[in-house]
């Protein structure tokens, strides 16, 4: 691509050429010690692609929309790639710990990364109350724990995934690892059996598994396209944590090397677990024989009659919820760190302990996951689904910084004054527009659908006015910390 002239406007670029300009530098990213290896990173990718949206919010969403449910999963599975392969490209060209917050910080200017880091906290310190809550119900699914009361389940969840990130990033990637590991090995487990089961005709609580389970219970879209369409904004939260392998990629040693392989297989994986799992069980049981009230896996192995198989799967759904609450704590502590530091969140979140773990902002999240054992004793059912909503405009948001990102990125390219990797986000920057139009969408979709998703989109000027308002409370901050590598 041929350089830009330069013109007279371009004076301060001319004495030294864009190929040689250095890099933004992030004051973040310093005291990070290159702990997390090869296979923490890959299995971090996995864990971040499989949650309790599949292993839980399945069965729901199949139960509304039926078959089709495989195409919401693989649309939205299309768009979540797009994203991390962004984040990727952003990555290799520089590997940070403040992520997307760090590259808002460049291309946006602070009221980027300002707003970019703070909608992604909204993320995760809700999602965190629902992954708390969510681990506490999950246990008393066993009878030893039973008679414990729920909030203490609760503290105890947090208490562990806690520890574990407080101590060192190696606990953390160990502990990620692990859980990862237990989900793929779950779902391979399931698939295996539900492709034996097909194959063979094996009866399944007097019915036959194959197409005919689709055929003869009202084909692909048994309801109509609509009710599909309404759960995207649903799927796109099983999603979240795509990107926390970005995140992760400043506290390991050569992401250039590691990060593509595990970008890339990202897309296979969700073709393979998300829509290959949801095909499964389509053609196992009849979409009505699902519900929200239960794992889909679960009800499947159910009605097989398989002793302890429902044992088993709600201690995988205990896990990716555990999983889930050790990615939010992780990677908001880096990335209030990154704010911290700039001006644009409490100094405390800065501090790191000796093992390089920024624990402010860590101890920040988990306090919001205290808060949410209250709010659901308060008001159990309407405060998980609130919760649930409000994580989703969260990772709307942050899913959309990160494409703007990307595409300023990309128009710097073009300009000569940044040079692109050779890992690139394909098609761009047409890649970036449509999935910017998509999650519009997503939040149309969410006002369609009434209810609490209404409430929640109705909230969105509230939530910006917070924004604006926090703001004018730490610009002045902002500013200061600006100047002060200058002094």
């Amino acid at each position: 691509m041929p350089d830009r002239t330069l013109t007279a406007a371009d004076d301060t670029l001319s004495a030294t050429p864009p190929a040689a300009a250095s890099p933004h530098v992030d004051a973040g990213d310093a005291g990070y010690r290159k702990d997390l290896k090869s296979r923490h990173i890959n299995m971090i990718a996995i864990g971040g692609a499989i949650g309790t949206g599949l292993f839980l919010g399945a069965g729901g969403r199949m139960a509304n929309a039926g078959p089709s449910l495989f195409i919401a999963y693989a649309v939205c599975g299309v768009f979540a790639f797009f994203v991390v392969r962004a984040l990727g490209e952003l990555v290799l060209y520089r590997p940070s710990s403040g992520a997307f917050v760090s590259y808002a910080r460049e291309f946006m200017g602070e009221k980027g990364a300002y707003t970019a880091g703070w909608l992604y906290f909204l993320n995760w310190s809700t999602t965190a109350i629902a992954d708390i809550t969510a681990a506490a119900t999950y246990a008393h699914f066993w009878a030893m724990f039973s008679d414990i009361p729920q909030w203490i389940l609760a503290l105890i969840a947090l208490a562990v995934v806690l520890a574990a990130n407080l101590i060192s990033v190696k606990y953390f990637g160990e502990m990620e690892f692990w859980f990862a590991i237990i989900k793929v090995a779950a779902l391979v487990a399931f698939m295996l059996v539900g492709i034996f089961l097909i194959v063979t005709s094996h009866d399944i609580g007097g019915h036959t598994p194959g197409f005919s389970t689709i055929t003869d219970n009202g084909g692909i879209f048994p309801s109509g396209v609509m009710p599909m369409l309404l759960l995207i904004q649903g799927v796109v939260f099983a999603y979240a944590s795509v990107e926390l392998c970005g995140v992760a990629a400043g506290e390991t040693e050569n992401p250039e090397k590691i990060m593509p392989k595990a970008i890339n297989s990202i897309m296979w994986r969700v073709g393979l677990f998300y829509v290959g799992s949801v095909v499964l069980l389509a053609l196992l049981l009849p979409y009505t024989a699902y519900s929200g009230d239960q794992s889909p896996f679960v009800t499947v192995f159910d009605k097989l009659g398989i002793p302890g198989a429902a044992g088993v799967m709600n201690l995988v759904v205990l896990t990716a919820a555990l999983s889930s609450l050790n990615s939010g704590l992780y990677s908001t502590g880096r990335i209030l760190r990154s704010m911290s530091l700039s001006g644009s969140a409490p100094k405390f979140t800065g501090v790191m302990n000796k093992g390089g773990v920024p624990y402010g902002g860590i101890l920040l999240t988990a306090a919001f996951g205290v808060v949410g054992v209250g709010l659901n004793y308060v008001m159990p059912g309407e405060a998980f689904e609130l919760v649930l909503n409000f994580a989703s405009i969260g990772i709307i948001g942050t899913w959309a910084m990160i494409m703007v990102c990307s595409l300023l990125f990309v128009n710097r390219s073009k300009e000569g004054r940044v040079t692109r990797p050779g890992y690139r986000l394909p098609w761009a920057p047409y890649t970036q527009i449509v999935t910017l139009v998509f999650l519009g969408s997503v939040l149309v979709l969410m006002w369609m659908d009434g209810g609490i998703s209404r409430t929640t989109i109705n909230c969105l000027p509230l939530i910006a006015l917070m924004l604006v308002g926090g703001w004018y409370l730490v610009r002045k901050r902002v500013a200061a910390a600006a100047d002060a590598p200058k002094a």
